[in-house]
């Protein structure tokens, strides 16, 4: 980084950045209700009528076993017959089960290759149980899978987009067992924030209470808990549509999430720079190799062409570095928008962020992925 560049964009920072306003999110989109939430589930399966790109099932054991038990059960027994077929898969199949779901709804199911399977393009997932952590089935999948990605090869080449090994079953799964919650019958209700925070949970019980007197109090920074009173008392579910959506005013920390192997800085607009003084210098090392080649004169009677080599190198130590004055409030929106607008790499950004940090002169958290 040329230590010009980064001077002239330290100097842009004397302005100060204005402090954006906060905007205003609807409870439901900041919080979860309590036991209102969705449900894993996950089964194993076979996939069939793939062309030639299934599991070799002499080298994926349990693939044979899956085939048989299955052939068995359909009243064919082949447990002396040695099976060669590459056209079949198996596969792990996931599913999300939505709150509330009900016996018969439709939900959308992932598969995903077990074994050594090239591509599941063009094969149908045959009926398999879903079952979620007490082990209890509650849904049954079973259709044709569709594919996003492909896989093509030659003698010499080859070519692939995406991954051929996963599909997805759009409402590849029927609901056969509903999750029991009786909403209707809770005298209290939990708010969970999905981002714990003492201001924003204090302010979603005010709007709260503001709307209906005494209702909500909060219990901690991730809670706010609802108490119906009057008309309400015994009616959560005609007191939820109209909470979730007031307006709130949510707070957050100074924070900076920084991943340094892709060179990605994300930060909160409300981060502050105490007054620092920074100066960025480093060493730099140009090594330029410019090879040529040494001939005989013409007509002589002996010789030999030769390369001779020819090595060029530069240093640069940084010499010329100074100081640069950040005042007092500069926000990290505006040093962040200065760098960037004369071209300061993201990684080179990460370098000064941590070094503010290391001097006491950032007031954020910086969290290091």
């Amino acid at each position: 980084m040329r230590i010009t560049v980064l001077i002239a964009a330290l100097m842009a920072l004397i302005a100060v950045g204005t402090q954006p306003a906060q905007a205003n999110s609807r409870i439901k989109d900041i919080v979860d209700v309590e036991n209102v939430r969705p449900n894993q589930l996950v089964g194993y399966g076979l996939v069939v009528g793939l062309a030639g790109t299934g599991d070799r099932i002499r080298n994926v054991p349990f693939t044979e076993e899956s085939m048989q038990a299955m052939l068995e059960r359909m009243g064919v027994s082949v447990r002396d017959t040695q099976l060669r077929t590459k056209n079949v898969a198996a596969v792990s199949i996931t599913a999300t089960m939505p709150a509330f779901a009900r016996s018969g709804s439709r939900i959308d199911v992932q598969v995903s290759a077990l074994g050594d399977a090239t591509s599941l393009q063009g094969g149908t997932l045959l009926v398999s149980p879903l079952r979620a952590l007490d082990g209890e089935i509650y849904a049954v999948a079973q259709g044709p899978v569709a594919v996003s990605g492909f896989k093509a090869q030659g003698a010499a080449a080859n070519i692939s987009r995406g991954v051929s090994t996963s599909a997805r079953i759009a409402g590849g799964a029927i609901v056969e067992r509903e999750v029991p919650y009786a909403l209707a019958s809770a005298t209290t209700l939990k708010l969970a924030l999905k981002n714990p925070d003492f201001t924003t949970a204090q302010r979603i019980a005010s709007a709260i209470n503001q709307r209906f007197s005494g209702v909500a109090r909060m219990l901690d920074p991730a809670t706010v808990e609802i108490a119906p009173r009057g008309a309400y008392q015994g009616s959560l579910v005609e007191l939820l549509p109209q909470i979730e959506n007031i307006s709130v005013a949510v707070d957050q920390p100074a924070r900076i999430v920084v991943n340094e192997a892709a060179g990605t800085v994300v930060m909160s607009a409300d981060v502050k720079i105490s007054p620092v003084a920074i100066a960025q210098g480093g060493l730099t090392i140009s090594v330029s190799e410019s090879p040529i080649a040494s001939q005989p004169a013409p007509f002589a009677r002996a010789g030999q062409t030769k390369v001779l080599p020819r090595t060029q190198i530069a240093v640069d130590d940084g010499n010329g570095a100074s100081l640069a004055m950040l005042d007092q409030g500069a926000t990290l929106k505006t040093l962040v928008g200065g760098l960037n607008s004369l071209g300061v790499s993201p990684r080179d950004l990460i370098t000064i962020l941590q070094a503010l940090k290391g001097a006491g002169a950032l007031q954020a958290d910086i969290e290091v992925q």
